[in-house]
């Protein structure tokens, strides 16, 4: 498989010619009342963060920093973020991150799929300055060196790349599933497959698209309006476009590897559902996490609350507060209780003898006393009363609450109204 030589293209010029646009419109129905009120990449993830913080801060720390958030579902929440904390930019070295929300500049439609929604902003970003554009998802959680792929793309000379990486085969029917030759060229491409192709390397496993693609710019401006002239278009990238240029297009798959890239691993996750989001918050509390947040050569930029430090009260034998393989942010107070492998996001209060195992408490979320809560997700600003036990009759739980395929509990305010 073709490796990343590094072409004689000065990195630096390539990636300040680059346009990276981050898809923020969908729904995220898979994730229940979390998006009840807020776009999905705008919902809470690792205790200070946000879902759309991880593609920020990979452009960031990539050297791509022209870029464009294109919102459209419950937009205020990411608009409010994103105003507060990422506005950091220099616009004078046309450095920016721009919210560009959904306008209806093509027609009457609001955005079909991914690829109309970068269809309808193509005359924003197609300018002089720009060779190329890095299409991004704002709701997944990984850490990536963008600036190896887009070098990449050019030292082959493509005409669309795209980042994949290696999955169990049980997990690949959720993802575009696809093929490459010796020389990293795409062969075939199927989005969402039922019975998804192996990995000829690893029966076990196979190469799954990571919704990221890099476009030249003048062939996504033909590809595109090419494609709104056939019948029934679906206007997205995996099940339209990238099948579509196999035959005549230059597309070149980019295996995401743990070599080159920030940590120690290839850590991605794309936590579309409630299980998948429980689990990459649930690697954050490990003693050695897959996903390093306290790598400093590779920061994870936020809107920084204005907080004092987490607390912990009483150690009195009846009523002693403490946590354990858990992380606590900013804010939150612990009075009282037991806190095990959990998650405790900021402004989050856990009262007397209450005990908590496995559970992500979201910003403000409030657990009173004598409460006892395991393998949970308790969204923001949530009240749970006083004697609340969860997590321990399944059937119980399904009857007030959401409980995912993996059995994980989610609570929000509605629950109990």
């Amino acid at each position: 498989m073709s490796e990343n030589r590094y072409s004689h293209v000065s990195s630096n010029r390539l990636v300040r010619r680059t346009v990276g646009l981050v898809l923020a419109g969908g729904k995220g129905t898979r994730l229940k009342e979390l998006t009840n009120k807020v776009a999905k990449p705008a919902v809470s993830f690792g205790g200070k963060y946000r879902i759309i913080d991880f593609t920020l801060s990979n452009c960031i720390n990539s050297g791509v920093r022209n870029i464009g958030v294109l919102t459209q579902y419950m937009a205020h929440d990411l608009i409010m973020h994103l105003q507060s904390g990422w506005q950091i930019l220099n616009p004078a070295l046309n450095e920016r991150v721009s919210i560009i929300p959904a306008q209806q500049r093509t027609g009457e439609n609001w955005y079909r799929g991914t690829a109309d929604a970068v269809y309808q902003n193509l005359d924003i970003i197609n300018n002089d300055s720009t060779d190329r554009v890095l299409i991004l998802g704002g709701d997944h959680i990984y850490k990536m060196d963008y600036s190896r792929m887009i070098n990449f793309h050019a030292e082959n000379d493509a005409d669309v790349t795209v980042a994949c990486i290696r999955k169990p085969l049980s997990q690949a029917s959720s993802f575009g599933v696809m093929g490459l030759d010796p020389e990293g060229k795409i062969v075939d491409f199927e989005e969402k497959p039922e019975h998804p192709k192996s990995d000829p390397n690893n029966p076990e496993l196979a190469l799954v698209s990571m919704g990221i693609y890099i476009f030249n710019i003048d062939i996504l401006d033909k590809v595109l309006r090419e494609g709104l002239l056939q019948p029934g278009y679906s206007h997205d990238f995996g099940h339209n476009v990238i099948p579509s240029m196999l035959k005549d297009r230059k597309v070149y798959g980019y295996v995401f590897a743990d070599q080159g890239h920030p940590g120690r691993n290839a850590y991605w996750r794309d936590v579309g559902d409630i299980d998948e989001y429980f689990a990459a918050n649930m690697d954050l509390v490990d003693p050695n996490p897959e996903l390093d947040l306290y790598d400093r050569e590779w920061p994870i930029i936020t809107d920084q609350k204005q907080r004092p430090g987490a607390k912990f009260v009483f150690n009195d034998d009846d009523r002693r507060g403490y946590a354990t393989d858990s992380v606590l942010s900013a804010g939150a107070v612990v009075s009282g209780a037991r806190v095990n492998r959990s998650l405790l996001s900021l402004d989050v209060r856990i009262e007397d003898h209450s005990e908590l195992d496995e559970v992500i408490a979201l910003n403000g979320a409030v657990v009173g006393k004598n409460c006892k809560i395991k393998r949970a997700i308790i969204a923001e600003d949530c009240v749970v009363p006083d004697g609340t036990i969860i997590g321990f009759d399944e059937e119980e739980d399904r009857r007030r609450f959401t409980v995912s395929k993996g059995g994980v509990t989610l609570i929000s305010c509605e629950m109990f109204d």
